[in-house]
């Protein structure tokens, strides 16, 4: 275990003690503030990105102390710089990041993730991914730990198929044609996306490069319930605004209501897949 999961860690059960000292269960807490009891649960486990909301609303209903919730919420603060940091998440490798990103997908209730330049993590295929951690290993310097971190990218997308996480997948028809792998990879790679886009444990969406676009995507990103991360290339920014919150969900909306899906992206796909199966010919 990291130091940053040993902090981590300690902010949860920090948490737990204001609980327990104000004399509420994790169930009566829940219902107080309008959360599922596993919630309460995933938060002080830190199996679960915290909000600042959510500390606001720990310390107003176990009558925290100003001093403590001014506390709690600066330490909050710099644990999501900490994360955020690539240097610490690629120090070691990708595996890590890879980790922390299914712990906070595994216990979402509501994931939206939009990619412009490649193929969604979620949403790749082991093959895919190992050319992707080969290209960010090589621009970073980091541990060159492809396997492992292919494996643990493998393990995220099992939020996939649970059926108790709503998972909408956007990209760009860019992020399509960009040739990260040879082109028998991407054949097999928009081949599991044309077999996702029948699932009805996910929604998939592809932007057509033709499209008259409401708004305009500078980057990625992913909505994990209150939280957007948004990758550069030096670090990770952790944001949990409300206000930014509902500005991305409004840039998704606008972004979703230009793309295609169901018959329209099961063709795009199609077409994409005899594009690179051709290039594949000698």
């Amino acid at each position: 275990m990291t130091d940053f999961d040993t902090r981590r860690l300690a902010f949860g059960d920090a948490l737990r003690r204001l609980r327990l000292a104000a004399g509420l269960s994790g169930k009566q807490l829940a219902e107080l503030a309008g959360w599922t009891p596993s919630k309460v649960s995933r938060v002080e486990t830190a199996k679960q990105s915290v909000s600042d909301a959510d500390v606001v609303a720990y310390c107003r209903l176990t009558g925290a102390a100003d001093d403590a919730a001014a506390e709690l919420r600066q330490e909050l603060r710099e644990i999501r710089i900490e994360a955020a940091s690539w240097k610490r998440q690629l120090r070691t490798g990708n595996r890590a990041r890879q980790e922390y990103g299914k712990q906070l997908e595994d216990g979402a209730e509501r994931i939206r993730l939009f990619e412009i330049a490649l193929v969604p993590g979620l949403v790749q295929t082991a093959e895919y991914a190992r050319h992707v951690f080969e290209v960010v290993a090589d621009l970073h310097q980091s541990s060159r730990d492809i396997a492992e971190s292919v494996e643990q990218r493998m393990a995220r997308q099992g939020v996939l198929f649970s059926g108790r996480t709503s998972v909408e997948i956007l990209c760009s028809e860019a992020a399509l044609r960009h040739p990260i792998a040879p082109p028998q990879v991407m054949v097999g790679q928009l081949d599991r996306l044309l077999a996702l886009a029948g699932m009805s444990t996910m929604r998939l969406a592809i932007v057509p490069l033709d499209a008259q676009l409401p708004v305009v995507p500078l980057h990625g990103f992913v909505i994990i319930d209150d939280l957007v991360l948004v990758e550069t290339v030096n670090t990770e920014m952790t944001i949990a605004d409300p206000d930014d919150l509902t500005r991305f969900h409004r840039l998704f909306d606008g972004l979703l209501s230009a793309a295609l899906e169901g018959a329209e992206a099961r063709a795009l796909l199609q077409r994409l897949i005899a594009h690179y199966a051709a290039a594949d010919q000698p």
